[in-house]
């Protein structure tokens, strides 16, 4: 299994705070891969870093970029849908796509296969600031992935979303995976982590402290690894 995503001896300071201690991490083409670990962890700082949003010092390559020292070309290979929503409030959700689109350089047509693909029809002038949160997860999925990355960044992907479109992303995301994909996934519901992925990192104090194959026992294994065991049931 060939790396498309690789960090040796990483370190990221964000003024006196020492947040990332010399990480390392090799990802496979084709995996799920979720980083789990507690609020302050890391996770959300190691996805801006091989986005190439945030400088650090180390060794990174993400789909045979460095994104330390090419930021720009390594986002022409990702797509990203971050943790807080970030579309364009004055927008309306075609709008949003099409100058997605137009950014990446893309047909029109592929606006119209996001919007039937995310099930936004209904939504298509709607102004982007009046959509439910849920809505504004389902768009930034579409803008994403428009384009075909090679590698998919999903930081909490799931947390607004119902039970009923949690199901829909999974199959869009088992349908990107089964197109040749590869997924970094920050998440904290365990469950969806043991079910769609193929490994897992378990993240604290700035270190990768656990590769997780077997994920079965994801819980009680994560509670463990980050120091949480006393909460469980004996």
């Amino acid at each position: 299994m060939s790396h498309v995503i690789f960090v040796k001896n990483l370190e990221k300071w964000y003024g006196k705070k020492h947040v990332l201690k010399g990480l390392e991490l090799e990802i496979g083409q084709g995996e799920i891969f979720a980083l789990l670990g507690p609020n302050g962890a890391g996770k959300t700082t190691l996805i801006k870093i091989l986005t190439g949003q945030t400088t650090a010092h180390g060794t990174v390559r993400v789909a045979g970029v460095n994104p330390l020292k090419s930021p720009i070309k390594a986002r022409v290979n990702v797509g990203i849908v971050p943790e807080s929503e970030s579309v364009p409030n004055y927008l309306t959700v075609e709008e949003y796509l099409a100058f997605v689109a137009e950014l990446r350089g893309l047909d029109r047509k592929v606006v119209e296969a996001s919007i039937t693909k995310f099930d936004l029809g209904s939504y298509r002038r709607t102004i982007c600031r009046n959509l439910s949160k849920g809505t504004k997860q389902r768009l930034m999925f579409a803008a994403a992935l428009m384009h075909e990355p090679k590698i998919l960044f999903l930081d909490e992907p799931f947390i607004n979303l119902d039970p009923v479109y949690q199901r829909v992303m999974r199959g869009v995301i088992e349908d990107y995976i089964n197109a040749g994909g590869t997924i970094f996934m920050a998440t904290h519901i365990l469950e969806m982590a043991s079910k769609l992925c193929t490994r897992v990192g378990i993240i604290k104090d700035g270190k990768i402290v656990k590769i997780v194959e077997e994920l079965d026992n994801l819980e009680e294994l994560f509670l463990k690894e980050v120091g949480y065991a006393q909460v469980l049931p004996h």
